[in-house]
């Protein structure tokens, strides 16, 4: 297995005129490169969870590719192992233990287009066997033209999961304009029908959050779209719709948002999002409340941005902000918040080394530092970033 030492390269001061370089400075944080495995045509989604209940967590890799498997990787050794196969064009996938056994079910996004009209979507529920390495029981449980990012959410606060299913956009939307509404579904885990969280909204919907928004322990959704964020909050049986934030201020099909997540920082919460769809900029939003409007552009040199998560890297109590982005080889980048309110930006990867079209944050050994893994699409790979103590 390779190991690089990465993180550690001159960082950017991002100001209202323009990207500073600062040379010689150091991040930090000490992150060392693992790479997991190669060959992962369409490499997309990652997912974190403990497959095998055996306390650590594994990676779980969604491709796109064609005729490529469901596969996860056991941690630390990372041995692959084939969940499902047959499934084409997977797009999305997350899992979340239903019955208390130790083991997660996963519900799995297939046969993807990003035409709508020209998908055949398809939801799957899989179920762990007799034996956990071997390939799991699959279950369709709803079938739709799009379908493209689902998650599990604790939307009432009784430690009873939905899953939530928002197709790219609507069946009459096609490129560059999307113009048609679309919608967002959620199903009980119980019985897997078909409910409606809204249909008010338009265009690509491209990004979504699960989050304690009011701190009471009840799961919230934030949704990026050409729209702007959204906020749905689901009580006595309904969801109730709140927009934060319209996004880019651009014309459509430029408008809007494409990702988001949420910050913890001390001056208080703040919004990240890439912008607009697909976009070159990462953004930061203020604001309290249902009024987000105190937009500042912290980096506009992204190259198809696909990806954002939040964490605290250096365990200073803020959480940093890593943006990944697919285009002209693709890269990663962290940025962090200063004491002055200023934005530092450190390059994690690039020179065609990870074309990253999904991160997450999740604890992958025994520290209490939190790590990073990454899926690439062009560069076909994972891999998981080791966050040790600094130099």
């Amino acid at each position: 297995m390779r190991r690089t030492v990465v993180g550690l390269l001159g960082a950017v001061v991002v100001a209202s005129l323009g990207l500073v370089q600062l040379q010689g400075q150091a991040a930090p944080w000490n992150l060392v490169a693992h790479e997991v495995a190669t060959g992962l045509r369409g490499g997309y989604h990652v997912v974190a969870t403990d497959i095998n209940k055996d306390g650590r967590v594994d990676l779980l890799a969604v491709s796109t590719g064609a005729k490529i498997d469901l596969v996860w990787y056991e941690n630390p050794s990372w041995t692959p192992h084939v969940m499902a196969s047959g499934f084409p064009s997977m797009i999305n996938a997350d899992a979340f233990d239903i019955d208390g056994d130790g083991y997660p079910e996963v519900v799995l996004q297939s046969g993807f287009s990003t035409t709508p009209a020209k998908g055949d979507g398809v939801m799957t529920m899989l179920t762990k066997g007799a034996d956990v390495n071997a390939p799991w029981t699959a279950k369709e449980f709803d079938r739709m033209p799009s379908v493209h990012r689902t998650r599990w959410i604790d939307a009432e606060g009784n430690g009873k999961k939905m899953i939530i299913n928002a197709p790219l956009g609507g069946v009459n939307g096609a490129p560059p304009d999307y113009k048609d509404k679309v919608s967002i579904y959620a199903y009980q885990a119980a019985d897997l029908k078909r409910q409606t969280v809204t249909d008010a909204d338009e265009g690509v919907l491209h990004g979504l959050q699960v989050v304690d928004w009011d701190g009471k322990g009840r799961e919230s959704l934030l949704a990026a779209s050409f729209m702007g964020i959204h906020l749905y909050r689901y009580a006595n049986g309904t969801w109730q719709r709140t927009r934060l934030t319209a996004g880019n201020p651009e014309p459509w099909p430029k408008n809007g948002s494409s990702d988001v997540v949420v910050l913890k920082t001390k001056p208080g919460r703040q919004l990240a999002a890439i912008e607009p769809w697909h976009g070159n900029q990462v953004v930061v939003y203020r604001g309290k409340g249902d009024t987000w409007d105190q937009r500042t552009v912290v980096d506009d040199t992204l190259n198809d941005g696909h990806t954002l998560q939040s964490g605290d890297l250096d365990g200073d109590g803020v959480d940093e902000i890593v943006a990944g982005y697919r285009g002209g080889g693709g890269g990663v980048n962290i940025y962090r918040l200063g004491t002055d309110n200023t934005w530092t930006k450190t390059v994690l990867e690039g020179q065609k080394t990870m074309a990253a079209a999904g991160c997450v944050f999740a604890h992958l050994n025994a520290d209490k530092r939190v790590d990073l893994a990454c899926i690439g699409t062009a560069t076909a790979n994972l891999k998981w970033y080791e966050n040790l103590p600094a130099k």
